[in-house]
């Protein structure tokens, strides 16, 4: 496969995370403590943890991915491919979680959907 196709997975990836680095997980345990809430982690549901967990390895394959990419093709070239992640989460919000499509929405979704398009072709 070769670079695009490496961009085009780590979007889709970047598009279903929610933990992006250990930064995060290092400054919600430092929150938890200082409020106090750290003995709490047992009221986290089994489906809330699935999704913690399904998080993580998706963070983990797009950067696995970006990189990959990276090594394959320009970074000016394929930083745009992975920014496509907010076109995908656009469309999932709308087929999954039924949000509302505005024209806003598309145009704008459009637009840098376009622009990263432009950009890989530079």
């Amino acid at each position: 496969m070769g670079w695009l196709g490496w961009a085009l997975l780590s979007a889709v990836f970047a598009a279903a995370t929610a933990i992006r680095t250990t930064v995060v997980l290092v400054f919600t345990w430092a929150i938890a403590i200082a409020l106090e809430k750290h003995g709490a982690i047992g009221q986290i549901g089994r489906r809330s943890w699935v999704f913690l967990v399904l998080s993580g390895i998706a963070t983990g394959l797009s950067w696995l991915c970006y990189f990959r990419a990276l090594q394959l093709g320009p970074a000016s070239a394929v930083a745009p491919i992975d920014k496509l992640s907010v076109v995908l989460v656009i469309v999932a919000a709308w087929l999954v979680l039924g949000e509302s499509l505005t024209p806003m929405k598309i145009v704008g979704g459009g637009l840098i959907a376009a622009g990263a398009v432009v950009l890989a072709l530079a």
